[in-house]
């Protein structure tokens, strides 16, 4: 059997293409740095630079905050680490229990129903606070005291419920079809739903699981107003002795470095899904 060997006219086209790739990035390139340095010339020669420097962009203080700061951003990671594969379990069990249809089984879709309204209408940093400080004060035995493990409770009772409807929206994106075809080989529902709906319906969620996750990790910061030195706690202490902002500018520089590697992965997970649906 011959191998198969592209035409002169082939190659021709891709070195074109090429071409024009390398010329396009360069353009874009190019006019990126432009900008950004005109943008820079004019915010630096603005009348209020100087004092926008002293207040924000303080050399000093950055290096001074820097070690607490990141020491408690490594305690937002942990809180993310822990609360993100909850969330998955909580959100997908009430994606699944609002998708029974069986008349016995009709409480249980009721209070996921109940659940997904109260914890996307109430806003999280209000569910941080009834977890963090209202379950202390029951002083019930077994309830953690631990602050970080309050905010983590919080956060995944809060998020789950966005999850879910996530994840129950790329359920009911699979084709009745599917369903159909499975039942008829004999599968029960709940094989139906492990081996044909689920597996389907993941893959088409991941996208908005990722940005959910986004969200996620700078919502971490919320968990600040009930004690935890993470990292905005750290922020505000180093500010409210120094009445300088900067400590502020490193937590975000902190969250920003974290977000934007998901965020950026998070839309060519997208682009690679529109490119095999040949969008």
């Amino acid at each position: 059997m011959s191998e198969w060997v592209k035409s002169e006219r082939q190659v021709e086209r891709e070195r074109i293409r090429r071409t024009r790739a390398r010329r396009s990035a360069s353009v874009a390139t190019l006019s990126t740095v432009v900008f950004i340095v005109l943008l820079v010339w004019v915010v630096t020669n603005s009348p209020g630079w100087p004092r926008v420097e002293e207040t924000f962009f303080d050399g000093e203080q950055f290096l001074k905050a820097l070690p607490d700061v990141l020491d408690g951003f490594l305690l937002n990671i942990k809180i993310f680490l822990i609360a993100e594969p909850l969330i998955l379990i909580v959100g997908l069990l009430v994606a699944l229990a609002r998708g029974i249809t069986t008349p016995p089984f009709f409480p249980i879709r009721a209070l996921a129903t109940l659940y997904t309204d109260v914890f996307r209408g109430v806003p999280t940093i209000l569910v941080i606070y009834l977890i963090g400080f209202g379950l202390p004060a029951l002083r019930l035995q077994g309830i953690p005291s631990d602050l970080a493990t309050l905010g983590v409770i919080a956060l995944t009772l809060s998020y789950g419920a966005y999850v879910a409807e996530v994840f129950r929206s790329g359920i009911e994106s699979i084709h009745p079809s599917q369903v159909a075809a499975a039942r008829s080989l004999g599968l029960s529902h709940g094989r139906t739903m492990r081996f044909v709906v689920l597996p389907q319906a993941t893959r088409r969620v991941v996208p908005p699981l990722l940005n959910d996750f986004v969200s996620l990790q700078k919502d971490t910061a919320l968990v600040a107003t009930i004690g935890p030195l993470e990292a905005l706690r750290q922020a505000q202490i180093h500010a409210a002795s120094t009445f300088n902002y900067t400590p502020y500018l490193v937590a975000a520089l902190l969250f920003i470095l974290l977000t934007i590697p998901m965020a950026r992965f998070t839309d060519h997970l997208a682009e690679r899904t529109r490119r095999r649906r040949g969008a």
